[in-house]
């Protein structure tokens, strides 16, 4: 399986703790980059995918005509939208009028994931975020009257100032709403964010406490954890993460985009005129870096990526080999566990997994 990602790097504006490559939306830049993404999407028009994620950034922000210009390269290139197996179109809720839902209907969009991370006004500013939480249940209506029927819900805790009683009201209000998919992250504050050049803190023990109670709600609501953030009715798992979890191949293309294939990791400039300018001269040149891993530095990343499913990963004798003592130390620490088979994160573990996966890269980014 070949996931298909385009990064759509375009936004009306940067939230307060957004680190991402974007950029807010100018006309020439639109046209420029689609240019430019037609370019790259040609070097790879042999590549057979099955699934296909328009992420960003916030692809919703383009206008309907630019949707158009972009559906139009991927069937040039690639196949019909509708010709996925699964496909996913990233939205704020103040980005998507009526005439950009009938759209994604028609193209052929199955699964829209909507980003509302709070349903709190204050917190919503907080955050930097755009919409009320008015506007998004008027977007989410819209999206189900136009019959899309596979819809995530972006939802964030451990914002400042939010209080546990908050977190929970959040929950309760979007499993009125049934969406088949939530995705819940925890706030990380980046260096490079609003949150990160203010020195904005965020307590780490009251954030467990919001996990624990949402995991709790979820799992009471029908909704299946399986992955660490991500939540979904049975049957309604993305695939196309699924696809990165199982370290399987996926090709990106955009400005910052990250492909795997044939075991090689490339990875594309971050620099917004460099890849418009290198695209459509050279698409090969706005690959920055590349790399193949091998021997023990495949199965760390192997296993740090299947250990983010609940179900885990099966252990072999060539993990063993490599990472047996570390295996063994956070097994020791309540951190992972054995099922079977199968290795996987304990309930503590979920949250802490950036403790666990250090384990599995810290040989080589100790070298460095």
């Amino acid at each position: 399986m070949l996931g298909l990602y385009i990064h759509i790097p375009f936004c009306s504006g940067k939230c307060y703790y957004c680190d991402f490559v974007s950029f807010k939306s100018k006309q020439k830049d639109i046209t420029k980059y689609l240019k430019a993404l037609e370019k790259e999407a040609k070097l790879y028009k042999r590549l057979k995918s099955d699934t296909l994620y328009i992420g960003g950034g916030t692809p919703g922000s383009i206008s309907v005509k630019n949707l158009c210009k972009l559906f139009k390269l991927i069937e040039k290139n690639f196949k019909p939208v509708k010709k996925f197996s699964e496909s996913t179109f990233e939205a704020n809720p103040e980005s998507l009028t009526i005439g950009k839902i009938n759209l994604l209907k028609k193209i052929g969009i199955q699964r829209i994931s909507l980003g509302l991370q709070s349903s709190n006004d204050k917190l919503l500013k907080v955050l930097g975020r755009r919409h009320t939480f008015k506007k998004f249940e008027q977007t989410y209506l819209n999206l189900r009257k136009m019959g899309f029927d596979n819809v995530n819900v972006d939802l964030m805790i451990g914002v400042p100032r939010q209080t546990l009683s908050d977190c929970l009201k959040d929950i309760k209000k979007i499993c009125l709403l049934n969406p088949e998919h939530i995705s819940l992250y925890s706030l990380q504050i980046e260096q490079g964010s609003v949150f990160g050049k203010k020195g904005v803190a965020t307590n780490d023990d009251l954030a467990y406490k919001m996990y624990e109670t949402v995991c709790k709600t979820l799992k009471k609501n029908g909704y299946g954890q399986y992955e660490i953030s991500n939540f979904a009715k049975a049957g309604y798992e993305c695939r196309h993460n699924i696809n990165y979890w199982n370290n399987a191949s996926y090709l990106g293309l955009g400005v910052s985009a990250v492909s795997y294939l044939k075991g090689v990791r490339r990875s594309n400039t971050c620099d917004f005129k460099t890849y418009c300018i290198d695209a459509l001269k050279n698409p090969k040149k706005i690959v920055c870096e590349k790399e193949k891993l091998t021997g023990k530095a495949k199965v760390g990343e192997t296993l740090m990526l299947g250990l983010r499913k609940t179900d885990g990963i099966k252990i072999n004798c060539i993990a063993e080999k490599y990472f047996g003592n570390e295996i063994s130390r956070l097994k020791k620490s309540g951190l992972l566990k054995m099922h079977g088979k199968k290795l996987m994160l304990s309930k503590k573990g979920l949250y802490l997994s950036n403790v666990v996966f250090r384990e599995f890269v810290r040989p080589f980014i100790d070298k460095q």
